[in-house]
């Protein structure tokens, strides 16, 4: 068997096991979105505390993201994602038995550290395949944002057969079970290693660069707006809609499944036709489809030459559902395609800046939740969630036209400034 065989076998069982961990990551991360519904119910949270709640395990899976790109670019991804994954086991366990709102608030942030695994596998995967194929390996792993879906399918039948405590408990056995294929299936490779000459200041530079707060911008909508209304998305069901929280978990995952899943796909058309191309409908179709999402339920009655008659205006749930299906996919695509981004501006230094970007990401999802629950608690309106986040693809349209769309091809089109300089 040649070198050559040998180091692709070991590539893909290195992106096929570490996709397997951040999915598994990726659904202890996202718990609270289901169990928190009947730890709310048991506290008599308001709006704003159920979003906080939700929230803090994504402060500390966001906080943690570049110190943690870091530490895969210096000691490789294979030692820092088992010991990531270790360390969250006992955290995920205790919150079985957590009873006060300060202790799961406490617990969450621990149980967080889950959260951080991206910024540990997306080098770690990259460093394995040639470029041409590294937004496509990128695009698998961050599949594992599916784990939100698997979420909504594991935890609702556990909750209600035998009560939400179970369900940390048995995410904790599934997470050491992870480890240990993880160990056994993965591999290290030294020369995937930053050289020690490169400084942990050094790589904090990237801080200063524009051209990465841009892309944070972007992947605050695309993966911040992801995780936000994955957490959110089945106690809007019920509360909008009344439904089961079965029926209402199934529905969700209606966004939550194709905003993971079909990443890999976004990942392979970055490869093809270019991460600003991707990026640039990925905006747009997220414009339209959260502007349909932001009408909120309305009753109307005008005056008409038989009497007054009464109108009905808004979503029904199989619409709303449908919408937030091309929502999911359209995200599932930019995610991919920022991190085509990075690979290509940055190939020396993908930990490091996949961290930063992973960290603006995450904070959007830390503070997208919060937000949604003070604006439901001051208006009254739950669907103020998607006017927040329409206004903020408003922003990054704006950007990416001013910075990007003015000067670069879209979808093999030559600009007409670059065809009169050419």
């Amino acid at each position: 068997m040649t070198n050559e065989l040998i180091q692709q076998r070991k590539a893909w069982s290195v992106l096929i096991v570490s996709t397997l961990a951040f999915t598994v990551c990726f659904m202890v991360w996202m718990m609270f979105g289901v169990i928190g519904i009947p730890i709310k119910k048991m506290l008599d949270l308001n709006a704003t505390q159920f979003g906080l709640l939700m929230a803090m395990p994504v402060l500390t899976g966001s906080l943690v993201r570049v110190p943690l790109g870091i530490w895969t670019d210096r000691y490789g991804g294979r030692i820092v994602m088992a010991l990531l994954m270790v360390a969250t086991v006992p955290a995920i366990w205790l919150m079985s038995y957590a009873t006060a709102y300060w202790q799961f608030l406490v617990i969450g942030l621990f149980v967080g550290l889950a959260g951080g695994s991206f910024s540990v596998g997306t080098p770690y995967v990259a460093r394995w395949f040639p470029k041409k194929q590294q937004g496509m390996a990128m695009g698998v792993y961050g599949a594992g944002n599916s784990g939100s879906a698997v979420n909504k399918f594991i935890a609702p039948l556990i909750l209600v057969a035998f009560g939400w405590a179970l369900v940390p408990q048995v995410y904790a056995a599934i997470m050491a079970g992870t480890v240990v294929v993880f160990w056994l299936f993965s591999y290290s490779a030294p020369s995937h290693l930053v050289t020690s000459r490169v400084s942990f200041r050094d790589q904090l530079k990237a801080l200063k660069d524009p051209v990465v707060l841009k892309y944070c911008q972007y992947y605050s909508i695309v993966f911040g707006g992801y995780v936000a209304l994955a957490l959110w998305m089945v106690q809007y069901y019920i509360g909008e809609y009344g439904l089961d929280i079965r029926v209402a978990a199934l529905l969700a995952a209606c966004f939550s499944l194709p905003g993971g899943v079909l990443r890999a796909m976004g990942g392979v058309l970055s490869d093809k036709y270019g991460a600003h191309a991707v990026t640039w409908w990925v905006l747009w179709v997220s414009w339209i489809c959260l502007f349909l999402l932001s009408y909120p339920q309305t009753e109307f009655t005008i005056a008409t030459v038989t009497g007054p008659q009464t109108f009905v205006l808004g979503l029904n749930v199989y619409m709303f559902t449908a919408i937030m299906f091309v929502l999911g996919i359209a995200f599932a695509f930019g995610k991919a395609s920022v991190f085509k981004y990075i690979a290509d501006d940055y190939p020396h230094n993908i930990g490091a800046i996949s961290g930063i970007v992973g960290l603006a990401g995450g904070l959007g999802g830390f503070v997208l939740p919060i937000l949604f629950g003070a604006l439901v608690d001051l208006t009254g309106i739950r669907s103020s969630a998607f006017m927040l986040m329409y206004g903020v693809v408003w922003v990054s349209l704006i950007w990416m036209y001013w910075t990007e769309v003015r000067k670069t091809s879209v979808m093999g089109r030559p600009h007409p400034e670059s065809a009169l300089q050419a």
